[in-house]
């Protein structure tokens, strides 16, 4: 394991890269002895230097749950980082492509709790009961180290490669729909990319919820009432780029609009 000197060390050089946009060499290719535990304890000194700075924790995100994701990344299970209130976006937002050091977008659901929620038991129902309502979102994936060859253990050091999210106007109660089934079709410039449905997401995109529940136990946390749960990516990450317009069409709960500037 790292020692809490380089762990700090390694949570400046990745906030310096947050504020330059740019990037830094593999931690992995670096000490390759960097655990899971080392990179969850880089993403909460990083964190907890942002809160103490000001910004304002709304909520997590998931990523990694659906066989896509893992596919295209070659990492096998889930990871999670935080969001803040300032990397959360409305539908129809122009977004500054400079904010970021590379830009893909994926297709996700957001839940919103309504009842905080505790592992180590927590089940698909528990968190079913625990959410208030679901919201059509897109991630913004935002790398601050070099994508070829990194590990899951440089992506959780990186926040889980979160840089933003967008967010739906419709909302749906989980006795409302089946959301198993919400679709997605992901178009840029007028292009269809990519699509999916939600259940690509642990067969049900709220089984993530229970999932991050159980695992922030194990770190003698919960997920608190009214956090934002961003579930996943039930598609492939899409590439994009200076003046790219995005749509994506989530059938029964609305589309989401942004365009990158």
């Amino acid at each position: 394991m790292l020692t809490p000197e380089t762990i700090a060390m390694i949570a400046d050089e990745l906030a310096d890269a947050d504020r330059m946009h740019s990037v830094i060499p593999r931690i992995t290719a670096r000490y390759p002895e960097a655990t899971i535990e080392d990179s969850y304890a880089i993403q909460a000194v990083w964190r907890d230097k942002n809160v103490a700075a000001g910004r304002t924790l709304v909520g997590r995100k998931i990523g990694l749950t659906s066989k896509a994701m893992q596919e295209a990344t070659g990492i096998t299970e889930p990871d999670y980082g935080v969001m803040f209130d300032d990397t959360v976006y409305p539908s129809g937002s122009d977004i500054s492509v400079d904010l970021f050091s590379n830009v893909r977008i994926e297709v996700e659901l957001a839940f919103v709790l309504k009842h905080p929620l505790e592992g180590p038991d927590c089940t698909l129902e528990d968190a079913l009961a625990a959410i208030d309502y679901a919201v059509p979102a897109l991630e913004v994936l935002n790398s601050h180290i070099e994508l070829e060859g990194r590990t899951i253990v440089d992506t959780i050091s990186d926040n889980a490669a979160y840089g933003g999210m967008v967010l739906g106007e419709t909302r749906r109660t989980p006795d409302e729909i089946d959301l198993r089934w919400v679709p997605g079709l992901l178009y840029r410039n007028g292009e269809i990319t990519e699509t999916g449905v939600a259940a690509g997401v642990l067969d049900h995109p709220a089984r993530g919820v229970a999932w991050l529940a159980n695992k922030f136990h194990h770190h003698g946390a919960r997920l608190e009432a009214g956090e934002i749960i961003l579930a996943g990516s039930f598609t492939r990450p899409m590439w994009v780029s200076r003046d790219d317009e995005v749509l994506c069409d989530f059938g029964p709960m609305g589309t989401i609009t942004c365009r990158f500037i």
